[in-house]
């Protein structure tokens, strides 16, 4: 007949001693992978843009502009609109276009203003991206704004 192991001491601490380091090592890869991917700061001095913060917000508002973005049939469409619901041709245009977890996909669209819209080709995957868009009013107001795309195939 065969012999009926035991549970014993040294048997518990190994299981309790592999349990922690799988859950450590874990730890430490999200960890890692957390600060790898991190894209930076948003600003150099936050101090100084939280004094400027009320202006910029109160100047932005008072334009009225309303921003959305979709992506359709290969085209990368950012509607600017007043609040009258008319659309609004800038000044300037700058965007950036890319996911919300790192920016290694980060591309700026080259949009062209059709007369609707801002309109940028644009072959794109599934889920979900950002445009971090500012825009100059024809007065020299800067607008800022994230905009979030949700692409579905």
């Amino acid at each position: 007949m065969s012999e009926e192991r035991q549970f014993t001491g040294r048997h518990a601490l190994m299981i309790f001693v592999g349990a922690f380091a799988i859950i450590i090592t874990v730890n430490l890869a999200l960890a890692y992978n957390a600060v790898a991917t991190f894209p930076g700061l948003e600003v150099k001095n936050s101090y100084v843009a939280s004094q400027e913060f009320d202006q910029r917000r109160d100047a932005q508002e008072s334009l009225g502009w309303n921003v959305s973005a979709q992506h359709v049939g290969g085209l990368l469409i950012l509607s600017i609109t007043d609040d009258l619901g008319k659309p609004v041709r800038v000044d300037e245009l700058n965007a950036v276009l890319g996911r919300a977890t790192h920016v290694k996909d980060d591309i700026q669209p080259s949009f062209q203003f059709d007369g609707g819209a801002y309109v940028a080709p644009m072959a794109l995957a599934d889920g979900n991206w950002n445009i971090r868009m500012t825009a100059k009013a024809k007065d020299g107001t800067e607008f800022q704004q994230r905009v979030i795309l949700h692409v579905k195939g």
